[in-house]
C-alpha cells in the first residue's frame, strides 16, 4: 500500500477524536515506510541518481534490514506495550503501526518486499497481490475517500 494510504487508514482507525490524535496516528501509520526508505529517498532528493530495483533481493542490505525491523508485528507490539504501560490510552494511535503491517501482508507479493511480520522470528511469507495492481490501488482509494467523506459529513452535521 502506498505511504499516504497507510497514514490515512491509521488516522481513521486510531485518531478520530481530534486533529492532534489523527496526526499522531497518521505518523505512526507511515513510520514503517519512512524509516525503511528515507535514506534512498533523501539521496535522490538531493541529487543522487534514482535506482530501480527489479526485486527486493536486489536492494541494499541496510534497506532490507530496516524494512524487516519496521515491518515486524513483534517489534511494533513490543513498542506499543511499552508505550501503553507508560501512557495508557494515550498510546492507542501507535496501533496505526501494526495496522500498516497488517495491510502490507496481503498487498505485497513475494518478489517485491514480502512483509516479514514475525521478524526476528522465521516468517512464513504470504504471496499477496501488489498494491500497485489497479484493482487494489483504486479500491483502496475509493474506500478511503468514501470513508473520509462520510466521517466529514457526519461531524459537520453534529
Amino acid at each position: 500500500m502506498d505511504v499516504v494510504s497507510h497514514g490515512l487508514w491509521g488516522g481513521l482507525a486510531f485518531g478520530q477524536k481530534n486533529k492532534k490524535l489523527f496526526i499522531f496516528a497518521f505518523l505512526f501509520g507511515v513510520i514503517p515506510d519512512i524509516f525503511a526508505f528515507a535514506w534512498p529517498f533523501l539521496k535522490v532528493l538531493f541529487g543522487g541518481e534514482f535506482q530501480h530495483y527489479p526485486s527486493s533481493d536486489a536492494m541494499p542490505a541496510y534497506i532490507l534490514s530496516m524494512y524487516s525491523v519496521t515491518h515486524s508485528l513483534v517489534i511494533a507490539l513490543v513498542v506499543f506495550i511499552i508505550a501503553f504501560l507508560i501512557w495508557k490510552k494515550s498510546s492507542f494511535p501507535i496501533l496505526a503501526w501494526p495496522l500498516h503491517i497488517l495491510f502490507d501482508i496481503p498487498t505485497h507479493d513475494l518478489n517485491y518486499f514480502p512483509t516479514p511480520y514475525l521478524w526476528p522470528f522465521n516468517t512464513p511469507f504470504f504471496d499477496g497481490i501488489g498494491w500497485s495492481n489497479p484493482w487494489i490501488f483504486f479500491t483502496n482509494w475509493i474506500l478511503l475517500i468514501g470513508l473520509m467523506g462520510l466521517l466529514y459529513f457526519k461531524k459537520r452535521t453534529k
